[in-house]
Protein backbone atom coordinates (compact mmCIF):
# COMPACT_ATOMS: atom_id res chain seq x y z
CA UNK A 1 0.00 0.00 0.00
CA UNK A 2 2.92 2.30 0.73
CA UNK A 3 4.13 1.93 -2.85
CA UNK A 4 0.76 3.18 -4.06
CA UNK A 5 0.91 6.21 -1.79
CA UNK A 6 4.36 7.12 -3.08
CA UNK A 7 3.41 6.56 -6.73
CA UNK A 8 -0.08 8.10 -6.91
CA UNK A 9 -1.57 11.35 -5.63
CA UNK A 10 -4.06 11.13 -2.73
CA UNK A 11 -6.81 12.53 -4.97
CA UNK A 12 -6.47 9.56 -7.27
CA UNK A 13 -6.26 6.99 -4.45
CA UNK A 14 -9.43 8.40 -2.87
CA UNK A 15 -11.33 7.48 -6.04
CA UNK A 16 -10.42 3.82 -5.67
CA UNK A 17 -12.85 1.76 -3.61
CA UNK A 18 -10.82 -1.39 -3.20
CA UNK A 19 -7.38 -2.68 -4.01
CA UNK A 20 -6.84 -6.32 -4.87
CA UNK A 21 -3.30 -7.61 -4.99
CA UNK A 22 -2.74 -10.60 -7.23
CA UNK A 23 0.05 -13.03 -6.55
CA UNK A 24 1.61 -15.23 -9.22
CA UNK A 25 0.24 -18.75 -9.55
CA UNK A 26 2.28 -21.53 -8.04
CA UNK A 27 2.68 -25.07 -9.30
CA UNK A 28 0.17 -26.24 -6.66
CA UNK A 29 -2.35 -23.67 -7.89
CA UNK A 30 -1.94 -24.99 -11.43
CA UNK A 31 -2.52 -28.56 -10.27
CA UNK A 32 -5.76 -27.47 -8.60
CA UNK A 33 -6.88 -25.57 -11.69
CA UNK A 34 -6.16 -28.63 -13.86
CA UNK A 35 -8.36 -30.71 -11.53
CA UNK A 36 -11.21 -28.19 -11.77
CA UNK A 37 -11.02 -28.09 -15.57
CA UNK A 38 -10.84 -31.89 -15.85
CA UNK A 39 -13.86 -32.30 -13.53
CA UNK A 40 -15.81 -29.90 -15.71
CA UNK A 41 -14.90 -31.85 -18.85
CA UNK A 42 -15.73 -35.16 -17.14
CA UNK A 43 -19.22 -33.86 -16.26
CA UNK A 44 -19.86 -32.83 -19.85
CA UNK A 45 -18.69 -36.22 -21.15
CA UNK A 46 -20.59 -38.14 -18.46
CA UNK A 47 -23.81 -36.59 -19.78
CA UNK A 48 -22.91 -38.14 -23.13
CA UNK A 49 -22.18 -41.53 -21.50
CA UNK A 50 -18.41 -41.23 -21.95
CA UNK A 51 -15.86 -41.76 -19.20
CA UNK A 52 -12.59 -39.83 -19.01
CA UNK A 53 -9.59 -40.47 -16.78
CA UNK A 54 -6.13 -38.91 -16.77
CA UNK A 55 -2.95 -40.44 -15.42
CA UNK A 56 -0.83 -38.42 -12.98
CA UNK A 57 1.70 -37.90 -15.80
CA UNK A 58 -1.00 -36.36 -18.02
CA UNK A 59 -2.16 -34.11 -15.18
CA UNK A 60 1.44 -32.95 -14.62
CA UNK A 61 1.81 -32.27 -18.34
CA UNK A 62 -1.25 -30.02 -18.38
CA UNK A 63 -0.17 -28.21 -15.19
CA UNK A 64 3.25 -27.50 -16.73
CA UNK A 65 2.28 -26.70 -20.30
CA UNK A 66 -0.93 -24.88 -19.39
CA UNK A 67 0.86 -22.20 -17.39
CA UNK A 68 1.98 -18.92 -18.91
CA UNK A 69 3.86 -16.44 -16.68
CA UNK A 70 2.10 -13.48 -18.31
CA UNK A 71 -1.44 -14.86 -18.66
CA UNK A 72 -1.47 -17.35 -15.78
CA UNK A 73 -3.80 -20.31 -16.34
CA UNK A 74 -5.74 -18.80 -19.26
CA UNK A 75 -3.80 -20.90 -21.74
CA UNK A 76 -4.77 -24.09 -19.88
CA UNK A 77 -8.35 -23.98 -21.15
CA UNK A 78 -7.14 -23.55 -24.75
CA UNK A 79 -4.64 -26.38 -24.26
CA UNK A 80 -7.33 -28.75 -22.98
CA UNK A 81 -9.62 -27.74 -25.84
CA UNK A 82 -6.95 -28.46 -28.43
CA UNK A 83 -5.24 -31.51 -26.99
CA UNK A 84 -8.16 -33.27 -25.28
CA UNK A 85 -11.53 -32.14 -26.61
CA UNK A 86 -10.46 -31.80 -30.25
CA UNK A 87 -8.51 -35.07 -30.13
CA UNK A 88 -11.47 -36.88 -28.54
CA UNK A 89 -13.87 -35.49 -31.12
CA UNK A 90 -11.64 -36.68 -33.94
CA UNK A 91 -11.35 -40.17 -32.46
CA UNK A 92 -15.13 -40.37 -32.07
CA UNK A 93 -15.65 -39.24 -35.65
CA UNK A 94 -13.14 -41.86 -36.85
CA UNK A 95 -15.01 -44.53 -34.87
CA UNK A 96 -12.08 -45.34 -32.59
CA UNK A 97 -14.13 -44.38 -29.52
CA UNK A 98 -17.88 -44.63 -29.05
CA UNK A 99 -20.68 -43.98 -26.60
CA UNK A 100 -20.19 -45.87 -23.35
CA UNK A 101 -16.40 -46.01 -23.68
CA UNK A 102 -14.02 -45.03 -20.94
CA UNK A 103 -11.03 -43.09 -22.28
CA UNK A 104 -7.66 -42.88 -20.53
CA UNK A 105 -5.27 -40.04 -21.29
CA UNK A 106 -1.61 -40.63 -20.51
CA UNK A 107 1.57 -38.67 -21.19
CA UNK A 108 4.56 -40.77 -22.24
CA UNK A 109 7.58 -40.23 -24.45
CA UNK A 110 6.79 -36.52 -24.80
CA UNK A 111 3.30 -37.04 -26.20
CA UNK A 112 -0.28 -37.49 -25.09
CA UNK A 113 -1.82 -40.90 -25.60
CA UNK A 114 -5.59 -41.39 -25.72
CA UNK A 115 -6.74 -44.97 -25.45
CA UNK A 116 -9.91 -46.89 -24.72
CA UNK A 117 -9.87 -48.42 -21.24
CA UNK A 118 -13.07 -50.42 -21.13
CA UNK A 119 -16.57 -49.09 -20.76
CA UNK A 120 -18.37 -46.79 -18.39
CA UNK A 121 -20.09 -48.86 -15.71
CA UNK A 122 -23.76 -49.16 -16.52
CA UNK A 123 -23.23 -47.88 -20.05
CA UNK A 124 -25.82 -48.79 -22.61
CA UNK A 125 -24.61 -48.40 -26.17
CA UNK A 126 -27.06 -47.11 -28.73
CA UNK A 127 -27.71 -49.42 -31.66
CA UNK A 128 -27.93 -47.90 -35.13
Amino acid sequence: MEVLRVTFKPEFLNRIDDIVIFHPLTREHMKSIVEIQILSLQRILRDKNIGLELTPAAREYFADKGYDPVYGARSLKRLLQKEVQDALALKFLEGEFGEGDRVLIDYRDNRLILKKEGTVSGAVKQRP
